[in-house]
């Protein structure tokens, strides 16, 4: 363990000195932006590196994604943010953003996604954009950007996506820009050519016309739009009953044929429906926000309470696959462990799924952000959430046809009903699996910390590492930390939760290892018992690790104590070869990398 960290610190140093640019441009940011004394809290100029910032993705320790929307930011945006060559997307759509869009953004070569729709940003659309080769959607509609497109956006190689609607521009449209996937002009006063004046005429807008009116006339088209799509939805179902066809919904969704979707009980949710129980979707509303979207609590008119999942960047790579998958993961899975779609709603600009209001949130939330007055979530109900979680998951791997793989089992991907019941949650990254492969090779979904090792080196998931996940899951509910937590370099070298766990429980510290909000109210010999199935679970090995049925099993009291003998001494043997090549290489407190690894402690 010590040399593989000695290797982590000395990729951390070489990067050292990117991390210290990467968080002062964004520090700057957060300053041009005018975030409250509320916002962006952990964003810390004395904070060198900005990887554990919120918002911000990194891969080796380099920025490449900044996601702040719906923020109500009212500043600028800084030009310092054009340092960030790594940085893939920036997302800063739903603010109210003044100013230009800096010339600086040019240098952001790596860029394939810039949104930054619906902010009140000014001025001409900066030529340097142009030079983004990378840029695949340029989102800029519901700005008051004026003047021309410019005619090197036009000729940028991959751009897919080019949104425009509703600004003050003005010129000729380049006529390649028709020959990308989508884009929309809407709202303007472009020129679209000889070739193209039907998609101009209809778009042009009268200067005198206000958002909304400009939004509703939209609304309206839309409203036609999805008048069709029920008429030959309701054609389609008729003939079905009198051909004795299965029950099966086939969609004409956004141009795309013969979608077949088994949506079988589900029921089909209108815009209009959703829109008032979430007060149009307002932030107040808020429950949480993942990776394909937000994430809305709302109130039906009977009065029922709902969880509104609104899809974003659904026609962006991946984005539509995910509401495809959400539907078909939970159609087919049915469990009292599992969370129970209700219904879906569908627009030729929106995907949204609509879920039953889970009254106590997350697991994650219980765990580590509740407010003051809210209880903690006791043992017993702890011990609820293993059991439960875990027949969720055995559902999804062996009662499932085809079986189900997660792939981001974590505290706040569980959820919890009004008596504190656990249901595992977001179906966005699960996969269905061939019962015939013992593995699927995909790209590397999840949230690091709790990703298998072997499903990072290979890209190979499969049920076991959904093991992994849960039994890192386990020792969340034990400690209530985090999977991976960077302020643990300050007193040891653990960041990662099942290494300092490990640690401890080979001291036999098992009061250092227990969430201290439990206050003692806990059974030492259950505690250890979830100790030990965790790290069963987390066994570097997937062929070493249980299956979930054998995970219900040792919870319920059966087959641990086997297991975990023959862990122990598999880990005797592990640690008695560590300890051989550690003292093969012998290290000196003067080596090189402790030297390198002190001054990491020094001034920034």
């Amino acid at each position: 363990m010590k040399l593989v960290y000695a290797c982590f610190m000395l990729a951390f140093l070489h990067s050292f000195e990117a991390s210290d640019y990467q968080g002062n441009a964004l520090f700057a940011l957060k300053l041009s932006l005018n975030a409250s004394s509320n916002q962006l809290t952990n964003w810390n100029q004395n904070q060198v590196n900005p990887c554990t910032w919120t918002s911000v993705i990194c891969v080796n320790n380099n920025v490449i994604s900044l996601t702040l929307s719906s923020m109500s930011f009212s500043g600028t945006l800084s030009p310092q943010i054009g340092v960030l060559k790594t940085l893939s997307s920036l997302v800063l759509k739903g603010n109210n953003i003044t100013g230009e869009i800096p010339h600086e953004f040019g240098n952001l070569s790596s860029l394939t996604n810039l949104d930054l729709e619906n902010n009140r940003l000014s001025g001409d659309i900066p030529d340097s954009l142009g030079h983004l080769t990378n840029l695949q959607f340029l989102i800029l509609s519901q700005n008051n950007l004026r003047g021309k497109i410019p005619d090197s956006i036009a000729n940028l190689p991959k751009l897919i996506n080019f949104q425009l609607a509703f600004n003050d521009l003005s010129g000729r449209v380049p006529d390649r820009l028709f020959n990308i996937n989508q884009y929309n002009f809407t709202g303007n006063n472009l020129n679209c050519g000889i070739n193209f004046t039907h998609l101009c005429a209809s778009n042009s807008s009268d200067p005198g016309v206000s958002h909304k009116s400009k939004i509703g006339i939209v609304i309206g088209s839309i409203g036609g739009v999805v008048g069709l799509l029920c008429v030959g939805l309701l054609v389609l179902l008729w003939k079905g009953r009198n051909k004795g066809y299965r029950r099966e919904v086939f969609e004409d969704v956004a141009g795309e044929v013969d979608r077949r979707i088994t949506f079988k009980q589900l029921k089909r949710f209108s815009w209009r429906e959703l829109e008032l129980a979430t007060d149009n979707f307002s932030e107040k509303f808020v429950l949480g926000q993942g990776g394909f979207g937000k994430v809305y609590k709302g109130v039906l008119a009977d009065n029922t309470k709902i969880a509104v999942k609104r899809l974003i960047d659904y026609e962006s790579p991946g984005g539509e696959a995910a509401f495809l998958r959400e539907v078909e993961m939970i159609s087919v899975a049915v469990h009292r462990n599992l969370l129970r779609l209700i219904g879906y709603c569908t627009t030729p600009s929106e995907r949204l799924l609509v879920y039953p209001f889970m009254q106590n949130l997350s697991v994650a939330y219980r765990l580590r952000e509740i407010k003051p007055g809210e209880s903690v979530l006791h043992w017993s109900a702890r011990k609820r959430v293993a059991l439960g979680t875990a027949r969720g998951l055995e559902y999804l791997h062996e009662h499932c046809n085809p079986k189900i793989i997660h792939r981001d089992v974590k505290a706040a991907n569980v959820l919890l009903d009004e008596d504190f019941e656990p249901v595992v949650g977001d179906f966005g990254l699960a996969k269905l699996v061939d019962v015939r492969k013992t593995n699927v090779t995909t790209q590397v979904r999840g949230t690091m910390g709790h990703i298998a090792p072997e499903y990072l080196s290979t890209g190979k998931s499969s049920e076991r590492t959904d093991v992994f996940g849960y039994g890192i899951m386990l020792l969340e509910l034990v400690t209530g930390q985090r999977a991976i937590d960077f302020s643990r370099l300050e007193e040891e070298d653990d960041v990662l939760l099942l290494d300092h766990v490990k640690k401890l429980e080979r001291e036999k510290r098992l009061e250092a290892i227990i969430d201290p909000n439990l206050d003692r109210n806990y059974d030492d010999m259950e505690v250890e018992m979830m100790i030990q199935i965790a790290l069963l679970c987390t066994q570097a090995s997937p062929e070493d690790r249980p299956i979930m049925s054998e995970v219900v099993r040792m919870l319920e009291g059966e087959g641990l104590a086997e297991r975990w003998e023959e862990w122990q001494q598999v880990e005797v043997t592990r640690r008695v070869e560590y300890e051989r090549v550690h003292v093969r290489f012998d290290w000196h407190e003067d080596s090189v990398l402790n030297q390198e690894a002190m001054e990491l402690s020094g001034g920034r």
